[in-house]
Parts: structure tokens; sequence; C-alpha cells
């Protein structure tokens, strides 16, 4: 992996007198907030969508592309220095996976050799391409142990594509579970009045969405790029079973106290030590981060 990392560092120092121009793929909920910050900050940046430009409230003076990222040509990117993938699949099924993740990783992959102004790519990935399941600590010299969901498979063989393609120049970022004021999963069940009985010791991950969004553009645009991670764990710095996390939300929403499984306290998915520095951490834990989206709602 370190051999992989450094190849390829020499055509990165090539292209250091470019003008840096970032290309961020997909304008969901979280490419759009990343699009909008580069925006802001001065930066040279363009979203791209198959969607018309009316459909995303792009702002602060960023340029829009319109496109399938399948389909991209060389011609269409070869200016970009920095290209960041944020891509959500058309529906949760395994083969949209692999079309959208794998597929645009392999037609980058492709595409390398014509590109010969590209810095560095950044691949939001996530946290599930990790297998281990039984309440393991993991940090981000683990390796993953393929994951039983064939969806999160495609993920993992997607971050090993552009990892060989773009060796130093890739940048693996892996979220946890993404919350924040749109994003009131956790919060919504802990409201319910009948809540299902709960796992003792299912442990989960968290990361505010804000926080995501943040840490993505910090990597982009880091004026040390040969001192950036190869892979980073997206994620605050306290796991928390999802007992636990629901039993506070109900607490303070008033609502009843979830009831959980007695006599079932196997120990279930795993505990991420988070390598984000904490200045780019609005929300070091979850507790900080649900009180906050708790008094703006």
């Amino acid at each position: 992996m370190i051999e992989d990392f450094n190849k390829n560092l020499s055509s990165s120092k090539d292209s250091l007198d470019v003008e840096d121009a970032y290309l961020v793929i997909g304008q969901g909920d979280i490419g759009l907030e990343v699009t909008n910050s580069l925006a802001k900050s001065q930066k040279k940046v363009t979203g791209l969508a198959r969607g018309d430009r009316q459909c995303y409230d792009l702002q602060h003076g960023s340029e829009f592309l319109q496109a399938d990222a399948l389909k991209l040509s060389a011609d269409q990117v070869k200016t970009f220095t920095h290209i960041a993938i944020i891509v959500t699949p058309d529906n949760y099924d395994a083969p949209n996976y692999k079309n959208t993740y794998l597929g645009i990783a392999q037609h980058f992959a492709k595409l390398e050799p014509q590109l010969p102004h590209l810095k560095q790519v950044v691949f939001i990935s996530s946290t599930g391409v990790y297998g281990q399941d039984n309440g393991e600590w993991i940090d981000e010299t683990v390796t993953p142990k393929l994951p039983e969901r064939e969806a999160s498979q495609y993920i993992l063989q997607a971050e090993q594509v552009l990892q060989h393609a773009f060796s130093a120049r890739a940048v693996i970022i892996r979220p946890s579970g993404i919350y924040g004021k749109k994003r009131l999963m956790r919060v919504r069940k802990a409201k319910e009045v009948d809540k299902e009985p709960m796992p003792n010791c299912s442990w989960t991950n968290r990361i505010m969405d804000s926080d995501l969004v943040n840490i993505i553009a910090q990597v982009l645009t880091s004026p040390q790029s040969d001192k950036l991670k190869p892979v980073y764990l997206a994620t605050d710095y306290q796991p928390v079973t999802s007992l636990e996390l629901s039993t506070w939300l109900a607490a303070q929403l008033n609502s009843s106290t979830p009831i959980a499984h007695n006599d079932d306290h196997t120990m279930t998915g795993k505990r991420l030590h988070s390598n984000i520095p904490r200045d780019w951490l609005q929300f070091p834990d979850w507790k900080s981060g649900y009180q906050y989206i708790l008094q703006s709602i």
C-alpha cells in the first residue's frame, strides 16, 4: 500500500504550476454543499450532475456541467486538477452500486493517461466497506474484511481501482453514519411512542453532514497534498451503541425509553478510531451534534 501510495508522485509535482480547478461529480446533498463551499472560498469549481442546472442551488459563482460521469471524455475533464467523486446510486440495489461507484471508478481509471494536470482524485466511499461486525475497533491501518453486503463490495472495489490507477493522487474518504438537520431518522425513531425492542450492544458511528462537507473541502484544498493520508475515516471521536443513542435522544424529547433485548448481549457493529484532525470537526462527538440539531428543530 505504501509503495502504491507513492507511485506517480512525480506526475503530481509536474502539474503544480497549473491553476487549480475543481470538479465535483455528484450534486446531491453533500456534493452540492462541497461545490458551494469551494466556490465561497474563491476556488474555481464546477459541479457535475445529470440533471438540469436549475435543479441545483449552485452559489457563489460556481460553474455547472450537465453530463453523465460514465460518459465523460478526457477532453471534458483534462483541465481539472482536482476531482471529487461524491455519488449515490439511482436506487439502493447492488447492480446500481456496481454501475455507479465501480463504473465511474473504472471509467476514470481508463482516462488517467489523458489527464496530465490531475493532482488529486478524492473518492467518497463508506465505512460499510469494513466487513468487521463484532464490535471490533477499526482504525486507518486495518484492512477491510470483505463485507457481506454486495453493494459495499462494489464500493470497496471502486476504491481499489482508483488507488491502483492514481496511486498517491487518490484519497479515499470513508464516512460513517451521516446525520444532520435534514437527516433525522434517529430523531424520528426516538419520538415514536411504541418503539421496537433494540439490541443491547450494537455499535454505531456518527458524522455530522456539515463536518463531512468540511472534511472533503479540507482534503481537496490542502496546501500540502503530499502529507494527506491515503484513507480518512470520516467519523467523530465517540462511537455509541444504538441503544445508548436512542435512550439519550428519547430523554431529550420526553419520549418513551427504548426497550432492550434483555436476553441478547451479542456485540455487533464496529467502533471506529477517527483520524480526522480536530480542527476539521465542529462536532467531535454525537452528543454535541444532536444537541445542536435539537435546538434548531
